[in-house]
């Protein structure tokens, strides 16, 4: 049986939805609790049980007719809708997490070490988000780490993908880098981009693609609540590879995950 006063828990894709992230950033409560009634289906009663709070005031905080600016008040709404440290970061609250759970919770020596796991994720989560320079070995080739991960997918998924835009001068930048020419760096791009294309029909994945003209510094894949981190190098196409969560404080994780929005909002979209 359900606990009926236990907290009410989003899932973990719904925090990072822009609109939630907005209304966490402007601190704006009505529109947080409607956007958690949306994802969970909870009834005003439901979600004043879970906060500490009665019905009447809720409806008041919900409708806007009642600000709420006590810290103890903010507190308690937290940690009655389960919000994440990430999601308390942009609310203006300090991170919760167990004593000496350390953020960074692995590191690989190269991605190969990590695809196993990263596989997993990608078959079980609900958002993935991509930050590559083309992501030919990541997600656009047939046998690349997650394309055969995602064909498969049989539960939905959404998937946002930022490529370096291959017309920009940080992509011929970056193929002087990995010792490559502008036209072969550009044949990649367009390769990359057609793979991606071709998940348009798949019942249960949904795709977008963004284009980004800086030059790359950050290789990024987030599953929900994890992100797996790599860095591009001058001269090199390999490097180490860090998983990061939103314990341990979480500014981390969250400053990447906020890097890809900013990212995403300016990217050239190709969908």
């Amino acid at each position: 049986m359900p606990d009926m006063y236990g907290p009410v828990a989003m899932p973990g894709y719904a925090w990072r939805r822009p609109d939630v992230r907005a209304a966490l950033e402007k601190r704006d409560t009505a529109t947080l609790l409607r956007l958690i009634q949306r994802h969970t289906g909870a009834s005003q009663a439901r979600l004043a049980a879970a906060i500490g709070i009665g019905q009447p005031r809720m409806n008041e905080i919900i409708n806007g007719k009642r600000q709420v600016t006590r810290l103890e008040v903010l507190e308690r709404l937290a940690a009655g809708v389960a919000m994440p440290d990430e999601a308390r970061v942009l609310y203006g609250l300090a991170p919760v997490h167990p004593a000496g759970h350390a953020e960074v919770t692995a590191i690989y020596g190269s991605r190969a070490e990590a695809n196993d796991e990263m596989r997993e994720h990608a078959a079980a989560a609900a958002r993935i988000d991509v930050l590559a320079a083309r992501g030919l070995r990541l997600i656009a080739m047939h046998d690349s780490l997650l394309n055969g991960t995602l064909a498969r997918r049989r539960t939905p998924v959404e998937v946002r993908v930022l490529l370096l835009d291959p017309a920009s001068p940080a992509a011929v930048a970056r193929a002087a880098e990995i010792g490559e020419s502008a036209e072969s760096f550009t044949a990649g791009s367009q390769l990359a981009v057609a793979r991606l294309a071709e998940f348009g029909d798949h019942p249960y994945v949904t795709l977008k693609c963004g284009m980004y003209s800086l030059l790359p510094t950050w290789r990024m894949v987030a599953f929900d609540g994890v992100t797996y981190l790599a860095a591009y190098g001058a001269g090199s196409r390999r490097s180490g590879m860090y998983r990061l969560t939103a314990a341990g404080g979480g500014m981390l994780h969250a400053g990447f995950l906020r890097q890809f929005e900013d990212m995403w909002r300016s990217a050239r979209d190709l969908r």
